[in-house]
């Protein structure tokens, strides 16, 4: 399909990335297409076996939408994996200081 002459395709991309490997894969579209819908349309599960996307974890160039998001031409889906480590507390243990303790006031 060519998005340019089917006023009813779109382009996008699907990207994924592990520690090891990362993929962003180009695929056309309908138009009215959802994010839930490009991330099957693009087949990066089979990319990834056991990849879970997550309701609250996918986003449009860093900005998280929902899965009910509809794309639109040039959007590029991100699918995010779950932190590893509070970023704050690893700021911490960088640093080298103790954990705050909450205030008895509040």
């Amino acid at each position: 399909m060519d998005t340019e002459s089917d006023p009813a395709v779109i382009g996008v991309e699907v990207a994924f990335a592990t520690p090891a490997r990362q993929a962003i894969l180009r695929v056309e579209v309908p138009v009215g297409c959802t994010v839930a819908q490009a991330i099957e349309l693009s087949g990066i599960r089979e990319r990834f076996p056991g990849m879970r996307v997550a309701a609250d974890a996918v986003g449009i160039f860093s900005r998280k939408v929902p899965l009910e998001h509809v794309l639109q031409d040039g959007d590029r889906v991100e699918i995010y994996r779950p932190l590893i480590a509070d970023p704050k507390e690893a700021r911490r243990a960088r640093a080298g200081k103790p954990p705050r303790r909450p205030s008895r006031n509040g």
